[in-house]
């Protein structure tokens, strides 16, 4: 059998001295194959490398600094100020081509053409993780038909021409010689050089290639993979350990440090309170990461991609903090002394300087093609903005957000037909089988005589659901136990606007502490109590008849038990009822009918506790621009 090297070499052979090594720019996938090949490869003399020859001093300068990500500005001959420029990012196959023949000993040779306006050409490959399944050749290969012929007297085919020539001129010196090209260059590089096609002189250049550092913000625009994928490569070339699917791991490993991350930052209101970024949250995450990139013809995802299913599926906050989290390079962080340079920042086709001056700007080794997506995110607003909009606030004016009234309604509503369900479950009995199955068999009763009865006929039990009696009008949620008075000290009685909603009584978080918005509080309830049908009853909270209690869970519950009109009251709680809590609902004539907060799922408990505090009617046309779902 043939080996995928052999094929590769038999293939991107073009000239019994010359081996051409096709690449994709921008791809740490085809920067470990150039690795590997220049590692693995017997004997290589010379390394050519597809870059003009005057940026070869300042290149090979700044690469000893990785992993500090550094620019090399080419200034271009036109009247606006124009450059282009090489990032030294290590997840470049070029950079790493050099960096390999660096360490290594190996004779370095710069063979682009020269050019005053350097004119990129936009080409589109399938994703280079491809290559951990089908060899470099299979990959070239498969993408010929897609590969544009360059038209002659352009500058691409100028410069193909060029290379050709130093190709020639590098076999009358060197015996083997390794030749890195982009990907769509190698069938015509093949093509000129053996038909030795005319070319043109090297134009002049107007200046002085030039280095700069890059400012941590603008990484993303410069480096090839995420910045957080980047910095992993160099961590595991630091620690020697294997990086060859460090393209997907490095996803996983984003996903884990943002997850970390958030959890650190987020303010959990106690440990009762459920972490909805479970396990089984992530997994669905990765699924649906997958999915979305497959449907945009890719194998590992974008950061458009990355983001956009962490906010569909754990909230704005979890995506700012991936977003973050994905951008971030520690290496860039520290200068790297004795040397200095100034920084600058790149965006999308433009360059800031230090000064301020804005120019445009050509990546000469651009990989995919970068496009701006829009995606609405609401990060969390600053101090000092919370504090002037709490300052602004009227006392005399406060209402709730629709929404969220509709959607705790709802919540209530199945919570009651579940407590309803189970008042009918306390009056079920079982009787034998005589000529109808009723609700069904006992499987525990039948068991239960056929062990204990000597005759060996079985006798078949069925059960026996009569109908719930009565209704249920108030439902308590104890959302922490024990509640603490200092944090849940904002307590207050809302009546209904319509006959759609509850009459509610809670205690919650102030909803000043937290503003998101002007006029716009947000707070959370640790306890609340809900009557329907609606109807008005004084304040628990000033009542004195409940003053007996010595908690803010007995008083909501005592206000429950004192209000409702129905024997039972449902209870949500992490907890059973207390002793004291029963006590309560016995001096009312009430009885409490538990049903367990880990019924529901933690991310719909989260979701349903935080709710908004509106400082007048008027404030519901804006508030959607603020709240978030």
């Amino acid at each position: 059998m043939i080996s995928d090297k052999q094929v590769t070499e038999t293939v991107f052979q073009l000239s019994p001295r010359i081996s051409l090594l096709p690449i994709r720019h921008g791809s740490g996938d085809v920067a470990q194959e150039v690795r590997e090949y220049l590692l693995t490869k017997k004997h290589v003399d010379c390394v050519a490398i597809p870059l003009p020859p005057s940026v070869e001093d300042v290149l090979e300068s700044a690469i000893p600094n990785l992993p500090y990500i550094q620019l090399v500005l080419i200034p271009e001959a036109r009247e606006d100020a124009t450059y282009s420029y090489i990032p030294i990012d290590p997840c470049q196959a070029v950079i790493m081509g050099i960096r390999v023949a660096l360490i290594e000993g190996i004779p370095r040779a710069y063979i682009d053409r020269e050019v005053s306006r350097f004119e990129p050409s936009a080409f589109s490959t399938a994703d280079p993780y491809a290559l951990k399944h089908v060899s470099l050749a299979s990959y070239g290969a498969a993408m010929l038909p897609s590969i544009p012929a360059p038209t002659t007297g352009t500058q691409r085919w100028q410069r193909i021409a060029w290379m050709a020539f130093r190709l020639h001129e590098l076999e009358l010196y060197y015996e083997s010689i390794v030749c890195l090209c982009s990907l769509e260059d190698w069938p015509w590089i093949r093509t000129a050089y053996q038909s030795r096609a005319q070319y043109d002189a090297p134009d002049t250049l107007q200046g002085r290639p030039e280095s700069y550092a890059v400012q941590l913000e603008s990484l993303y625009f410069v480096l090839g993979e995420l910045p957080f994928v980047t910095e992993l490569y160099e961590t595991r070339r630091q620690e020697a350990r294997a990086d060859t699917h460090l393209s997907i791991d490095g996803i996983k490993e984003l996903l884990l440090e943002t997850r970390t991350e958030w959890l650190r930052t987020w303010q959990a209101n106690s440990a009762q309170e459920s972490n909805w970024v479970t396990p089984q949250l992530l997994q669905m995450y990765l699924q649906y990461v997958r999915n979305l990139s497959l449907l945009h013809r890719r194998l590992t995802p974008d950061l458009y991609t990355l983001v956009l299913a962490a906010k569909q599926l754990a909230g704005d906050e979890f995506a700012l903090t991936l977003l973050d989290t994905a951008k971030h390079y520690r290496f860039q962080e520290v200068r790297v002394p004795p040397w200095s340079l100034p920084a600058i920042s790149v965006g999308l086709g433009e360059i800031q300087f230090p000064d301020g001056t804005v120019s445009k700007a050509k990546n000469r080794l651009a990989g995919e093609r970068l496009e701006w997506k829009s995606l609405s995110l609401r990060p969390a607003p600053p101090k000092r903005k919370k504090r002037n909009w709490a300052f602004q606030w009227n006392p005399f004016g406060q209402c709730s957000w629709p929404p969220e009234d509709d959607k705790i309604e709802s919540f209530s509503a199945h919570v009651r037909q579940q407590a309803k369900s189970l008042l009918g479950a306390e009056l079920a009995k079982a009787e034998k089988f005589t000529t109808s199955l009723r609700d069904g068999i006992d499987i525990r009763e039948t068991l239960r005589h056929s062990i204990t009865r000597k005759s060996q006929n079985l006798e078949i039990y069925v059960k026996d659901l009569p109908p719930s009696r009565g209704t249920l009008e108030v439902i308590v949620f104890l959302f922490e136990i024990p509640a603490d008075a200092e944090k849940f000290s904002w307590q207050a009685t809302w009546y209904a606007e319509h006959e759609e909603e509850s009459t509610l009584c809670f205690f919650a978080t102030p909803f000043l502490d937290n503003m998101i918005g002007p006029g716009i509080g947000q707070s959370q309830y640790g306890g609340t109590m809900f009557l329907f049908p609606p109807r008005p009853i004084p304040d628990i909270w000033t009542d004195p008849q409940l003053d007996f209690t010595r908690t803010l869970e007995e008083r909501l519950i005592a206000g429950a038990c004192r209000h409702s009109q129905e024997i039972h009251v449902a209870l949500v709680s992490p907890i059973p009822p207390k002793a004291r809590w029963r006590q309560i609902a016995r001096k009312f004539g009430r009885k409490l009918i538990p049903i367990p907060l880990s019924r529901f799922s933690g991310q719909t408990v989260n979701r349903l506790r935080q709710f908004h505090v509106l400082n007048g009617h008027d404030i519901r046309s804006y508030a959607s621009q603020f709240i978030r779902d």
